[in-house]
């Protein structure tokens, strides 16, 4: 049996690289029973290593703070805007095109509605859901994700969302997330959004992930996926270095400069 220093120091270890740990997760690298790993997280919250959470815990910098989707809207609104011109550039007609509820896809959305391209949209945004209703020619095709509504991100989620999703194929799919974890794996806020965008990833033909450098950065509360499971990330502002470390995990990165268009 594992003393209980040495295993308090794996824990830590596996907290360094993914940002966060479950119980499960626990029970399942040093069986035993349920408590005893909740001792160990609760010794480690002592030491202010981790932040407890229902069911696990997390490194302190691990945020499960959600601003509203009007707050991000006009955050970082230049990288956006930079993203979505590449992102549309890739787009040809006919195809059919997953946009997640982030804002960075509400800039996609956007720049989608200007191309005038003959496309199907599917998405579980209703911010993205009335701007086409709204301002799209009858080329764009709308096809909208509905669920439980959030109305924190003005996004529709839950078991309802992820069974539309399952029901449809797109040849494309843009997401931004919350951050990406220093191994790799792309996180969110909320477990909810997580599924949805986790799911979307699976019945897209090609996922491009949209990323400002900031996201490397910062965590989400929950994972979505392997960034190895995306198949090309975009992203705006990014150091070579940066480039060097998403492109260990075999993903095609492309680094994006403003324009004016």
């Amino acid at each position: 049996m594992i003393l209980s220093e040495a295993r308090r120091s794996i824990v830590a270890e596996m907290l360094q690289s993914s940002g966060a740990v479950t119980i499960t997760d626990l029970r399942a690298r040093f069986g035993g029973p349920s408590m005893a790993a909740g001792r160990d997280l609760a010794e480690l919250e002592r030491q202010a290593f981790v932040r407890r959470t229902h069911g696990g815990a997390v490194l302190p910098g691990v945020s499960a703070h959600e601003d509203s989707f009007a707050q991000r809207l006009d955050v970082d609104a230049e990288a956006k805007g930079a993203l979505a011109n590449e992102a549309v550039a890739l787009v040809a007609p006919g195809e059919t095109v997953y946009l997640d509820s982030s804002s960075t896809s509400y800039y996609v959305a956007r720049r989608l509605v200007e191309s005038a391209l003959s496309i199907t949209v599917l998405t579980n945004s209703l911010p993205v859901m009335d701007l086409i209703a709204a301002q799209a020619g009858p080329n764009l095709e709308l096809i909208g994700i509905g669920g439980t509504l959030r109305r924190l991100t003005s996004s529709f989620v839950g078991p309802f969302a992820v069974g539309a999703v399952k029901a449809n194929f797109a040849d494309r799919l843009f997401l931004s997330v919350k951050g990406v974890a220093a191994d790799g794996t792309l996180t969110d806020a909320d477990p909810l959004e997580a599924e949805v965008k986790r799911t979307m990833i699976a019945r897209s033909s090609e996922s491009v992930l949209l990323l400002d450098r900031s996201k490397l950065e910062s965590r989400g509360l929950s994972a979505i996926a392997p960034l190895a499971d995306v198949d090309a990330v975009l992203i705006h502002g990014a150091a070579k270095s940066d480039l060097r470390a998403l492109r260990a995990d075999g993903v095609s990165v492309r680094r994006v400069e403003d324009r004016r268009r």
